[in-house]
């Protein structure tokens, strides 16, 4: 399945069911942008033995897709080792904007240039909350020498948009329609 890129923005279908007969689809960039601008997102993983797991992290918009980082030690870590399905969402919490849910496959990044990039972007959103630095194939923090903090790309295969202002709409996105 290809990704969702700037090439040729995804054009959004809208589901008749669960949308005013009024209703047009969610236009990608507002999509994008709420992406882009979110503080906090929802990560869901599936343990290995198939439960859910699901945390809030931070995330940056970095070539076209979200990022996220999690400690080596951590239970989405461990999740992802097993299993690179996941479904990020960030929105609202009100009856008012937005909400997007993102199924992903997480592909770990390793090449230093884009990892760069991503601490970059961390730093410049999140005013060094997370203070990220490049270290062999990973990000560490930067105070702590020894710590290994892997990144990872989320690589939409769908995105829903559930636009809750008036007209109620919800618009689907498949990767392989960009």
């Amino acid at each position: 399945m290809t990704t969702m890129t700037a090439v040729r923005d995804p054009v959004g279908k809208i589901d008749p069911e669960f949308s005013d007969p009024a209703a047009s689809p969610t236009p990608w960039w507002e999509v994008r942008q709420v992406l882009e601008t979110a503080q906090v997102y929802w990560l869901s993983t599936v343990r290995g033995d198939g439960r859910p797991h699901v945390t809030p992290i931070a995330g940056v918009w970095v070539d076209d897709a979200v990022h996220v980082a999690t400690g080596d030690d951590e239970q989405k870590q461990r999740n992802l080792r097993g299993n690179v399905h996941t479904v990020l969402t960030t929105g609202c919490s009100g009856l008012v904007g937005t909400d997007v849910v993102v199924e992903a496959d997480a592909d770990e990044v390793t090449d230093l240039g884009r990892l760069q990039v991503v601490a970059e972007a961390y730093a410049s959103k999140y005013r060094n909350t997370f203070p990220y630095e490049v270290g062999e194939g990973h990000l560490k923090l930067r105070d702590a020498r020894d710590s290994v903090i892997r990144c990872y790309r989320l690589r939409a295969n769908k995105v829903f948009a559930f636009k809750k202002d008036d007209p109620v709409a919800q618009t689907k996105f498949l990767a392989d329609e960009a």
